[in-house]
């Protein structure tokens, strides 16, 4: 039996970030993901993680892990090829420095990818983000913090990533509010920031205090705030923000919805899909056409623009019963 922990700790710890030269956001996915498989196969079969060997970790545990993460965690097919991608990556990992599990590893590789739809994005209006915002109690240091986080999320269009590894020397301060951000692929970008969003974020720097953590939103314990502790407050303030705005019940909200709903507002002001995919790191502008999609005024433009074609009067005849049994419906 092979050990899983020090094989684990070398792939996350030397071999993604010096060998592989991964960003330290790719290393920390990475982690996140095998945080979860642990944690996943721990209940599974009751044992601690730190007692895992790797012949544990087989393609059977996989797949349900896979499946839990659709079914259980809700999910999409995206989130979970990604998952698989990292899992997978550390089975190459495994083939070199344990020839013995080539096999092993082999049966995990070939987990195939689920095909993924391409359906459109979830994204707030203006009344939803509004009330979203408007949420958090500015009379008390939580939630001063938890508005200005929101604000920042928003404007910027931030990952989660990109949100909770913002440090202090990242914020500019007036009269050009603006903040520098670490995005996907070390793509850097500096963006401002508008006025309600500086008054929001001033007001927390103004109450952070002194504390080790060098990250710009911390949490009660004034250590960095994590990925699933601004899950949680951004639920928090979705359920609080349903009362005034009942509209939100009906919509999964997420961090990336918030991310979503920047882009889509930012499309709406400047009409340029170019001008949002600077705004949001995006690689190429193919990334940004999800937006075009899921904007219908997009499609209105180019209806207004032409004329309907006219129809051709003619008379119904009904196909015969066989030929109409065998078309599709």
């Amino acid at each position: 039996m092979t050990a899983l922990g020090p094989h684990l700790v070398a792939f996350i710890r030397d071999y993604m970030p010096t060998e592989r030269g991964c960003s330290e956001h790719t290393c920390a996915a990475y982690a996140y993901t095998f945080q979860l498989l642990l944690q996943f196969l721990a209940a599974r079969i009751g044992v601690s993680p730190s007692s895992f060997t790797i012949e544990q970790i087989d393609a059977r545990m996989i797949v349900a892990f896979l499946e839990h993460l659709e079914s259980n965690r809700a999910n999409s097919a995206r989130t979970r090829n990604a998952r698989l991608a990292a899992i997978k990556s550390f089975a190459h990992f495994i083939e070199y420095r344990e020839p013995s599990l080539l096999e092993h590893a082999g049966a995990i590789l070939a987990i195939p990818s689920k095909k993924t739809g391409q359906a459109l994005i979830d994204y707030l209006d203006h009344d939803e983000i509004q009330a979203l915002l408007d949420a958090p109690n500015p009379s008390t240091r939580g939630g001063t913090r938890d508005r200005a986080m929101l604000h920042v999320a928003f404007a910027a269009g931030l990952r989660v990533s990109e949100l909770i590894g913002l440090q202090l020397n990242d914020v500019r301060t007036p009269p050009q509010a603006s903040i520098h951000v670490r995005g996907k692929g070390r793509r850097e970008r500096v963006l401002p920031l508008w006025k309600e969003t500086t008054k929001a974020l001033s007001a927390w720097l103004s109450i952070r205090g002194d504390c080790s953590a060098t990250a710009l939103f911390v949490n009660a314990h004034r250590r960095e705030l994590t990925r699933s502790g601004f899950e949680y407050i951004l639920r928090k303030h979705a359920r609080r923000a349903t009362n005034t705005c009942p509209s939100i019940a009906d919509k999964r909200i997420s961090p990336h919805v918030l991310r979503h709903s920047c882009a889509m507002h930012t499309l709406r002001a400047t009409r340029d899909v170019r001008q949002v995919a600077l705004w949001l790191g995006h690689a190429t502008v193919q990334s940004t056409e999800i937006y075009l999609r899921a904007d219908p005024s997009e499609k209105l433009a180019a209806l207004e623009s032409g004329s309907a074609p006219s129809l051709r009067p003619g008379s119904f005849k009904a196909p015969d019963r066989l030929i109409a049994m065998l078309r599709p419906n």
